[in-house]
């Protein structure tokens, strides 16, 4: 029986990348995102993300999941499940980028970066648990950092949300391992290339990796829960601890040799 992949954000971007790699390895894959529509400036809907999966040959299911309501992620979740009958993998990508300071940053937009991050990962996390326990397996994957207070100047709102869904991953990996349920977050050394990163014109492709990148290190968390559960990991990182070796094949440019995102880089953005 194929395992079962529930990914936020996979219309486009990060999640789709996630979603092909799982399916080439034979997962089912679940494409739980808001987008319906065509839209001009952010491509794919779950249904044009559904069709490109499926090239892979196995079971794809597009569910419209928008994950700050909470009767939509149950939805989701309830038609998850009706379908499969398990879930292996909960993998909340879909996010919301705001990187101003606290003084630039209004309650709406606090509570955008809010509700789509911590709260989100939290509710379509909690959808899943019963299920999980019931099964005494699964893994959470959250798209977050590792909790870094010099992160914090100029990115106030966004590291709550942010920290909040490592805190979530990791608190999973203690609460739930009686019932071998894990947890990991997952972030990426270097800006990747996205939908976000061109629409906030974070750098230019010379700095940018592909998110090929995170689709490989998620792949491998799963494949390694004795080495990813309860950690707060940089895609890089672990994916040298598992043997890679090749990371100019991440690279979008040939040439260039990408910058990796630490808390320096991410404080510079403030000029």
């Amino acid at each position: 029986m194929a395992k079962v992949a529930f990914i936020t954000g996979a219309s486009r971007g990060i999640g789709l990348s996630c979603a092909h790699k799982l399916a080439k390895e034979g997962w089912d894959i679940v494409v739980a995102a808001k987008t319906t529509e065509a839209h001009p400036k952010l491509p794919g809907t779950i249904f044009t993300a559904a069709e490109e999966i499926r090239q892979h040959g196995t079971e794809v299911l597009p569910v419209q999941c928008n994950v700050r309501d909470v009767e939509s992620i149950n939805a989701a979740a309830a038609a998850t499940l009706d379908k499969f009958g398990r879930i292996d993998a909960v993998i909340n990508n879909a996010g919301a980028l705001w990187w101003r300071n606290m003084d630039e940053t209004p309650m709406n937009r606090y509570d955008l970066v809010h509700d789509v991050n911590a709260r989100g990962a939290y509710a379509v996390t909690f959808a899943f648990l019963e299920k999980m326990k019931e099964q005494k397996s699964g893994h959470v994957i959250n798209m977050s950092p590792p909790i870094d207070l010099k992160m914090l100047p100029g990115h106030i709102a966004y590291c709550i949300g942010k920290f909040g869904m490592t805190m979530i991953a990791q608190g999973i990996a203690e609460e739930l391992k009686e019932y071998n349920v894990c947890g990991s977050a997952l972030w990426p050394a270097t800006i990747i290339e996205s939908s976000a990163t061109i629409n906030y014109h974070m750098g230019d492709p010379s700095v940018w990796r592909k998110a090929d990148i995170i689709a490989d290190a998620t792949f491998e968390i799963l494949q390694h829960p004795d080495k990813s559960n309860g950690r707060a990991l940089i895609d890089e990182d672990f994916l040298k601890e598992v043997g890679y070796t090749d990371f100019d094949q991440y690279k979008c440019l040939p040439e260039s040799e990408p910058i990796r995102l630490d808390s320096d880089v991410m404080a510079a953005s403030r000029s």
